[in-house]
């Protein structure tokens, strides 16, 4: 590792501005200790460490040396994008063997060439301006060498009917498709199986580990090892995977896709169409049980009693919804029974019937809703209802299905660690030192740990701003003194900021009452895409950005045009979210503290992440400020500060415009303070706010 990330190594001699870091070799020998090794490693490597070439360097000696590849698993498309189109070519002109690597997106960011030629006769398109946007698709698949709909930059980024012609698992035909062998996922996963090294990102990784040794589901060829970047968001996507979902646009691609049966004999298409009417008219009574009750993110618990009832004499009486459901599953019976009856059958209906079964069985296992394993809701999103039931607690599911499996497993992301320690993501994920019936569990002796130092010198780059007079969050002042305080900071850094919200009810209120009353552009999330938001936001001096969770992580702005992060409340987990819900239930129902075991080890993960936008080399320095008080008065506060980098804490803006007075040329007095003292002070480790 010395010889390629050394002074004089590899590296620093093909790019002319490599920066020599000792966190970079640590981890690259914790990773090659791993794979040689056959262990699992975790590692957090904060901002500036150069977690992505000290993983990569590794892997390709790992998938060379030991002739079985590695899958590279990312939290975003964006770093999948980054690892094949910079670092991944890089390291093949530096790196003296030579590899190969190849992408890979999940089946819905590919056409289905067999779906677009039956949707050319079927009414899939909603406006005149899908028309030409259809006519452009289709040309364009004929030509692609990918498939890939990001090819598409010219359209808008939603189109209504790309779900009607995406590559999806449950519309696959497999290899009875005509089109098998020029199809864009065949292609795909021929890429795949020829490369030593495969990008992948969390939520296909996940879908195929769920479906791997099934007929249409596995896509990922075999692999020996996997690194997950952005390791923290594995728990939430695979709960997704590992779960069972139903949805109203489940049904009515079933019944779109039914209509286009290539099926002559009239009387047989008579009885499909009698059996989709049935089909289509108690889904619809189905689906309006559920127009009350949802979140502010749309999701609700489904409550036990929902579909069914205990009367007094012990008897089970079905609900209205139970009643329609019961007649949903009739129909949908029924629509398998003719199917199933056809003689002759096209491919087409195979697939029709496995897809009703898939769907008859999740439905009757999510209104059941007896497996206590399970927390079980309801999703809203845009037209779309979504009844799902996620498992609670993903570790045995990942022991026998990941780690148990695979040679090695290393985790690693800039926010792992929770006060220095990995006990919260052991536990999550499976790797704690007792498993979940208490026995001693021998993956965690299997499991390394390490926190590779950031080249970043906090100290001198950073301020910790925490206000020093605040409400309490949850009061009714809380909105107005929140706006108020974001104001200051703004006219000390002249903009040049994120203003980062736990909720889009308070982005949206903080907007409202900053945007008005400040002299910086102000953009908000929802106004337009992530990407163009960013795009202007870089372009933009002095630019202000209201957002929430989608910003928290994956974002880069370097420079000065980013000098400022606003986090407006300690980002704990919504308590009525009902996966949120459930897994604390799971932890006081065993005895433990859901708060201390689950809501802040969380909360201070998801915070670095916040704060991890601001500092991104070594050149960049601003402000980090925090307007919940609780970090200065609440016990649990002392545990989120020393979980931040080390920079100097203050509760007085002209410390913070201290640190922008040479960049503004300030010269008044108001800024100019007794240096050596203040520091001495800021490094005492009884220092009180």
């Amino acid at each position: 590792m010395e010889e390629i990330f050394g002074r004089e190594g590899l590296i620093a001699r093909a790019h002319p501005e490599y920066e020599y870091r000792p966190g970079q070799i640590q981890m690259a020998e914790a990773v090659m200790h791993a794979f040689e090794d056959r262990h699992h490693l975790i590692v957090e490597a904060g901002t500036g460490t150069g977690k992505t070439l000290a993983y990569l360097v590794p892997a390709v000696a790992a998938a060379l040396g030991r002739g079985a590849r590695v899958v590279i698993s990312t939290g975003t498309k964006n770093l999948q994008e980054q690892l094949m189109e910079k670092d991944i070519p890089f390291l093949q002109r530096v790196l003296p063997k030579k590899f190969t690597a190849a992408y890979m997106k999940g089946r819905g960011n590919y056409a289905c060439l067999q779906r677009i030629k039956r949707a050319e006769n079927a009414p899939v398109l909603e406006g005149l301006d899908d028309v030409d946007y259809f006519d452009e698709v289709r040309q364009w698949a004929r030509e692609s060498q990918t498939g890939d709909r990001a090819e598409l930059t010219e359209l808008p980024e939603k189109l209504s009917f790309w779900r009607h012609i995406d590559a999806r698992t449950e519309t696959c035909l497999g290899q009875k498709c005509p089109d098998f062998d020029p199809c864009f996922i065949t292609r795909m996963r021929q890429r795949a199986q020829d490369a030593d090294i495969i990008i992948v990102n969390h939520h296909l990784f996940f879908a195929d580990l769920a479906l791997r040794g099934g007929e249409y589901g596995q896509v990922i060829p075999d692999y020996g090892a996997v690194i997950f970047d952005e390791a923290h968001q594995i728990e939430d996507v695979a709960a997704e995977y590992f779960g069972f979902q139903v949805s109203n646009y489940q049904i009515d691609d079933l019944l779109r896709d039914l209509q286009l049966l290539p099926i002559n004999d009239s009387s047989v298409n008579k009885e499909l169409t009698r059996a989709a009417g049935r089909v289509s008219r108690f889904a619809d009574n189905f689906w309006l049980g559920f127009k009350e009750g949802r979140g502010e993110d749309g999701r609700a618990p489904i409550l036990p009693g929902t579909f069914a009832r205990r009367k007094q004499n012990d008897e089970i009486e079905a609900t209205a919804l139970g009643d329609a459901y019961l007649s949903l599953d009739g129909a949908l019976e029924r629509m398998e029974t003719t199917l199933d009856a056809l003689r002759d059958k096209p491919p087409e209906v195979d697939n029709l019937i496995r897809r009703v079964r898939e769907l008859r069985f999740a439905l009757e296992f999510i209104v059941a809703g007896d497996d206590k394993r399970y927390v079980y809701w309801l999703e809203r999103r845009g037209r779309g209802l979504f009844l799902r039931a996620s498992p609670i607690d993903v570790s045995a599911l990942l022991q026998d299905k990941l780690f148990d499996r695979v040679e090695t497993v290393v985790l690693t992301s800039a926010t792992l660690a929770s006060a220095g320690r990995f006990d919260f993501i052991r536990r999550r994920l499976g790797l704690a030192d007792m498993d979940e019936q208490g026995e001693p569990n021998p993956l965690a002796d299997k499991t390394n740990e390490l926190v590779a130092p950031s080249s970043f010198d906090y100290q001198k780059q950073a301020v910790l701003y925490l206000p020093s007079k605040m409400p309490d969050p949850r009061s009714p002042q809380w909105t107005e003194a929140a706006a108020d305080e974001v104001i200051r900071i703004l006219n000390v850094t002249r903009g040049r900021a994120f203003v980062l919200s736990t909720s889009v009810s308070g982005m949206r209120a903080l907007y409202e009452r900053v945007a008005a009353r400040v002299d910086y552009p102000c953009f908000v999330q929802g106004d337009a895409s992530k990407s163009w938001l960013l795009d202007r936001f870089r372009a933009t001096p002095n630019a202000v950005l209201f957002a929430t969770a989608s910003f928290w992580q994956g974002v880069d702005v370097r420079g000065a045009q980013l000098s400022c992060v606003i986090i407006d409340k300690l980002p704990f987990a919504v308590p009525t979210d009902p996966v949120v819900a459930a897994r604390q239930r799971f932890i006081e129902d065993a005895g433990g503290s859901s708060f201390y075991e689950y809501s802040v080890p969380q909360a201070i993960i998801t915070l670095k992440q916040g704060l991890g936008r601001l500092i991104r080399s070594t050149t960049d320095r601003g402000v980090l400020s925090v307007l919940d008080p609780r970090l200065r008065t609440q016990a649990y506060g002392r545990m989120f500060l020393n979980s931040l980098p080390p920079c100097r804490i203050t509760n007085k803006l002209e410390d913070v415009a201290e640190m922008f007075a040479d960049e503004f040329n300030v010269q008044s007095s108001k800024f100019k303070v007794k240096r050596a003292r203040k520091d001495s002070a800021l490094a005492s480790p009884d220092f009180e706010l």
